[in-house]
């Protein structure tokens, strides 16, 4: 908030905190200087915090709903002209209605937007059921289901490479893609989150929220217009035409240690760490497996979309020069803020005889010198969400679907396999994905972009 309000991307605005904490607005303020000088990626200036600074107010949840809208009729009021409301939930699933009714009570749902963190629901039943609730309060396009990993340059960058550039749109389809892979591994552990993730899980965490709302980009058609309702539309296309999860294609893992860990059940099966393979039962897709990777405490922290290439017949070349021995094409996106993307190829070796190795072409934003006007993912997804942009948002029809196509997962979920700490998971997730192998760790990494010469 504090960089859109010092760049100039939000002219006004008033920012009122609300949680369970006794505190007043200077508390707030102490609690925000100190996260902006911690994280914040862009250089403080000290009169663009005291002007930020005058923006925040604090109301303790003690202090109810008519204390809470006495507060935003203030704020608004020193506000010229008319002005929109928007309501960051960042709580756990069990709060979300509570705060709703809150805000509800509270006469604030006229003329505002509000915010849902993840995971929206735990399984199909709450997830409708929580829908259900929330439209009582809100229409349907009030509401943000936010997921950071869809505001990163990366993600959106797929849409545009896909279907401005001809080299690549006749291919992106079954004939010429053999598989894809999503891997977000994590090498953080808990911190202070064990109370939230004993309940919720990798699965729930990272799956349901962030890696297949990655697929819905990869794997959707072209829509009519680049407008939330085409894209949204298109993206849960792809939701209905999944195949459910089935068990036997999964594999969970929990990272030695980790029922040691303090607020953690002492024989807990909550899954650390999730990998499994998925379908899309559509024209374009079929036959194509997607296999999606996450979890904590693992060797490198990454997330990366790789699709493998179907391979050409090796005839032609002689024994032992090479060819396919590295394994097929790879076309990988990196979803850094810094997005990276790499195409690898066979080449040959100068000199007599046919030797080949594989190669690639990498682009870095750090190459374009645009890398200054890079947008943090929440700071893209508030403003779009300021804006009434919904099109890196989850609707309530596409998060149905996926807990729906989740459902025999969460039903009969196969044991949790234990790995250790610092590795890529469980050893069975080779099993998961042969004869094919995982596309990372990489055998080469991407090209340091500060690094001069050859």
């Amino acid at each position: 908030m504090f960089h859109l309000v010092s760049s100039g991307f939000i002219p006004a605005c008033r920012i009122i905190g609300v949680s369970l904490d006794e505190l007043d607005a200077d508390g707030l303020r102490k609690i925000a200087r100190e996260a902006i000088d911690q994280f914040s990626s862009h250089k403080v200036n000290e009169a663009d915090w005291t002007a930020f600074s005058a923006t925040l107010e604090y109301v303790p949840m003690s202090a109810g709903p008519v204390a809470l809208k006495a507060a935003v009729d203030a704020a608004e009021a020193s506000l010229a002209g008319e002005s929109r409301r928007l309501h960051y939930l960042s709580v756990p699933p069990v709060a979300a209605l509570p705060a709703v009714r809150l805000l509800a009570e509270a006469g604030l749902v006229d003329r505002s937007r509000v915010i849902m963190e993840k995971p929206f629901g735990t399984d199909f039943a709450s997830a409708v059921s929580l829908n259900a609730r929330l439209h009582e309060v809100f229409a349907e396009e009030q509401i943000f289901r936010i997921d950071h990993f869809l505001g990163k340059e990366a993600a959106q960058n797929i849409l545009a490479f896909r279907f401005a550039n001809g080299l690549f749109e006749p291919i992106w389809n079954r004939n010429f893609i053999d598989h894809v892979q999503i891997d977000v591994p994590e090498t953080l552990g808990l911190g202070t989150r064990s109370g939230f993730y004993e309940a919720t899980g990798a699965f729930r965490d990272m799956v349901v929220t962030h890696l297949f709302q990655i697929l819905g980009f990869v794997a959707m058609e072209a829509p009519t217009s680049l407008e939330p309702a085409p894209i949204s539309e298109e993206k849960n296309k792809v939701f209905r035409s999944m195949s459910v999860i089935e068990p036997r294609n999964v594999v969970r893992g929990q990272y030695a240690g980790y029922r040691s860990e303090p607020g953690v059940d002492p024989e807990s099966d909550t899954e650390t760490f999730i990998a499994l393979k998925c379908g899309i039962d559509n024209w374009r897709w079929a036959g194509v497996p997607f296999y999606l990777r996450t979890g904590k405490r693992l060797a490198e922290g990454q997330r990366i979309i790789s699709l493998a290439f179907r391979e050409p017949p090796k005839s032609m070349f002689p024994a032992g020069s090479g060819v396919g021995a590295q394994g097929p094409d790879h076309l990988t996106f990196d979803l850094a803020d810094a997005s990276k993307l790499s195409l690898s190829f066979y080449g040959k070796h100068p000199g007599p005889g046919m030797r080949l190795d594989k190669l690639s072409m990498q682009f870095a934003m750090h190459d374009t010198g645009w890398i200054g006007d890079v947008l943090e993912a929440y700071e893209r997804l508030i403003l779009d969400a300021m804006r009434g942009d919904h099109t890196l948002f989850n609707t309530a029809e596409g998060i149905e679907r996926l807990w729906q196509v989740s459902l025999p997962l969460l039903e009969s979920p196969p044991p949790v396999r234990l790995y250790q700490p610092g590795s890529w998971g469980p050893m069975s997730i080779h099993q998961l994905i042969a004869p094919h192998a995982w596309r990372l760790p990489f055998e080469r990494g991407w090209r340091d972009p500060n690094r001069t010469g050859a």
